[in-house]
């Protein structure tokens, strides 16, 4: 049995709200989704990842519909598949929309505004909004490694069902998920490994954001937490790299 779509319950207003821990867990369910289609045999690029595709059971466990788009990735030496432009407005990863290559990398850039949705509960685009908000990614990404505003984005009507180490996390997820630079994005299966923590309030006080199969591949990002909001972040040499290497995406503090 189906509860209906994520859109519907995220953002339906009579509704009472999503738990951070539920959310949390359409979140894992549907990055697994995305990491087996990802690394099946032949790859998968799902396109049009967004919440109105993620249909969620009794259970609120997610589940992705609606292949229409789907496409089958590059092979070989390919390092991307040439496609006409297709998806959706405030989901589409930036170098698709301007280039028509599509890689595993767009997927990821979508699930970074999927998540940044049930962040925030805002949708990716909303006219309703002030002309500086209206969209998503553009008014939250400035402030999702920033310590003293990140805390400022996340929907108030999850009050006090998180810890601040959680929600760092989720949103330090997110801003990787939709770097500019496609490379700097984590894989899918990384995702994976990030979120299994958060499904709760509390969290491992160590998370390690593997960012591996990329331009970036030699490094493992670790944070390491201090206090109650301060938080810190090192690049650790993986084996092609020199120990005074640095990760330009990791800028946490």
């Amino acid at each position: 049995m189906f509860r209906g779509s994520l859109e519907n319950h995220l953002f339906r207003k009579t509704a009472a709200p999503l738990p951070w821990a539920t959310r949390m867990m359409i979140a894992l369910g549907a990055a697994k989704g995305l990491a087996f289609l990802h690394n099946a045999e032949r790859p998968v690029i799902y396109r049009d990842f967004k919440t109105s595709n993620i249909l969620l059971d009794s259970d609120y466990t997610a589940k992705l519909s609606d292949f229409g788009l789907a496409k089958a990735g590059p092979q070989g030496d390919e390092t991307h598949v040439s496609t006409r432009v297709m998806g959706t407005y405030g989901y589409a990863a930036p170098e698709y929309v301007m280039t028509g290559h599509l890689t595993a990398r767009s997927d990821v850039y979508s699930f970074g505004v999927v998540l940044l949705e049930l962040l925030t509960g805002r949708r990716s685009v909303d006219k309703t909004r002030p002309s500086k908000e209206q969209n998503l990614v553009d008014w939250a990404r400035p402030k999702l490694n920033d310590k003293r505003k990140f805390l400022h984005i996340i929907d108030p009507r999850l009050e006090d069902q998180y810890s601040t180490r959680a929600a760092q996390k989720a949103c330090s997820l997110a801003y990787y998920c939709l770097s500019q630079n496609p490379k700097a994005r984590p894989l899918m299966s990384d995702v994976v490994e990030t979120l299994e923590p958060l499904q709760s309030s509390g969290t491992n006080e160590n998370t390690t954001l593997t960012l591996s199969g990329t331009g970036l591949s030699d490094y493992r990002v670790q944070r390491r937490f201090v206090g109650n909001n301060g938080t810190g972040c090192r690049a650790l040499p993986g084996p092609k790299c020199s120990p005074g290497g640095t990760l330009p995406a990791c800028r946490v503090r």
